[in-house]
């Protein structure tokens, strides 16, 4: 059964029945799969709990001050004020807390009682057999913008149509193919990657192709999505500073001419940038690259979540390495949320260098052991961490800046929680630089060749 089949059964919305799957941090493969169809697990805990979805939809859309929240679910003002502040959601409207904030969601951080929830789901799947981690707010926020491939009474409707180019933008190794290819699956699309080689004239098996004839051979195929990386130099603006090249200009105007005709031929452009600054207005205007999603690096539950599966994947149970692990607690995602607090802003990438950095250092310490109850202990942890490090360089720490820029003329009121935590994390970077002497003359004592000398923050 679909997940807008069973709203509509349950006549609960299917919006409510998502944030509720977000504020309780369920397992997406647990309740939904990637095309939107409920699992057993979910569909069963939806219809014995409907009058508790009901009463989480009704709080969620209603306006309520902190003294009805504390009302509804019986929990001290103080503790839940701190709990909404910490969340990044502490947002006013007049007195009143508005209805993105869900009563339920914020009792369920206090501590307050919902076994009956976790019953169902949310512990049964190992995290080496799920589908993807984390990320439900992104997960959702696309199946939004997806919703008209999804369902054609978007169109008949309220005349919204499928877009016909999205740009997936984020800094290096945050994941932006693996989205393309999540985009993909969702509609149903065949995912086909366009190769450099493809971009201005070539020859293949003795045969002159361009772009123009690959582009119009991929219309003529049955629902595909094609991805474009670089989508972000390619597509860069004319101007007297910036020197485009020809091919690119080529390449601009080809897209330009038939992505009028992409929705009726069943082709979606999806590409990928590090910034969208740069890219031409013309290609961003409505009906062509109008749809931009931000891909952001993880953040620290994510990133505990991303380190064990990368430790566990595709080990056996008695293999060396999980005996290790077990041993340590390390089979467990808690074990990992000291290290992960310390990655600020790394990206997917970066996080899966330091398992493999840790797993060579394990392996070489138990070679001249031969102890399996061998410590995985700081300095075995520091030492991988510095060698995801490499990798968190000046240019990456700018490029998220660019990102958080973009994000916030783009996409702020979406992804609001992200964006303030990343932003904090991206300030533990940051030059910390005494007050400056005033401009004018000295006053007498001061030493010219004192110049107070920037600090790095210490928690880099």
């Amino acid at each position: 059964m679909k997940l807008i089949e069973l709203a509509k059964e349950l006549k609960i919305s299917a919006e409510a029945i998502k944030r509720f799957i977000q504020d309780f941090d369920l397992e997406l493969g647990g309740c939904i799969s990637t095309n939107f169809e409920v699992t057993e697990d979910f569909e069963k805990f939806a219809r014995e709990n409907v009058d508790f979805l009901k009463l989480y939809e009704k709080d969620l859309d209603k306006n309520k001050t902190l003294e009805q929240i504390a009302e509804t679910i019986n929990q001290p003002k103080e503790k839940i004020e701190k709990a909404i502040k910490e969340d990044h959601t502490n947002i006013f409207d007049n007195g009143f807390f508005r209805s993105s904030i869900s009563s339920y969601g914020i009792d369920n951080k206090l501590g307050g009682n919902y076994k009956f929830v976790y019953d169902y789901f949310g512990h049964k799947t190992s995290l080496q057999h799920r589908d993807f981690i984390g990320y439900r707010d992104l997960f959702f926020y696309i199946s939004g913008v997806l919703e008209p491939f999804l369902n054609p009474k978007q169109i008949t409707d309220w005349g919204i149509h499928k877009p016909a180019g999205i740009i997936l933008y984020g800094p290096p190794g945050s994941g932006k193919i693996f989205w393309a290819n999540k985009i993909a699956e969702i509609i149903g699309y065949q995912f086909k990657e366009v190769k450099k080689h493809y971009l201005g004239t070539s020859f293949i098996d003795g045969n002159r192709t361009n772009f123009n004839d690959f582009l119009v051979s991929m219309m003529q195929e049955d629902k595909v999505l094609l991805f474009l990386e670089d989508f972000d130099e390619i597509m860069m603006a004319r101007n007297a500073e910036t020197n485009v090249a020809s091919c690119n200009l080529e390449t601009q105007e080809i897209i330009l001419h038939y992505i009028g005709k992409f929705e009726q031929e069943d082709l979606l452009m999806v590409g990928s940038a590090n910034s969208i600054a740069e890219i031409d207005e013309e290609i961003l205007a409505p009906g062509r690259f109008d749809v931009m999603i931000p891909v952001f690096p993880p953040n620290a539950s994510e990133r505990s979540e991303i380190i064990l599966y990368a430790m566990t994947k595709e080990l056996q149970e008695d293999s060396l390495l999980y005996t290790i692990l077990k041993n340590n607690k390390a089979d467990k995602i808690p074990f990992w949320h000291g290290v992960s607090s310390q990655m600020k802003a790394f990206s997917n990438t970066m996080v899966i260098d330091f398992t493999q950095s840790l797993k060579k250092r394990i392996k070489n310490l138990y070679s001249r052991t031969r102890n399996e109850k061998l410590k995985i202990d700081q300095s075995l942890l520091n030492g991988a961490l510095r060698d995801a490090a490499a990798k968190l360089t000046e240019e990456y720490l700018d490029q998220i800046a660019r990102f958080l820029n973009d994000v916030i003329i783009n996409n702020y009121d979406d992804f609001k929680n992200r964006v303030i935590a990343l932003k904090n994390e991206l300030d533990a970077y940051k030059v910390v630089e005494m007050p400056r002497r005033a401009i004018g003359f000295q006053h007498n004592g001061e030493d010219e060749n004192n110049e107070n000398e920037p600090q790095k923050d210490s928690s880099k």
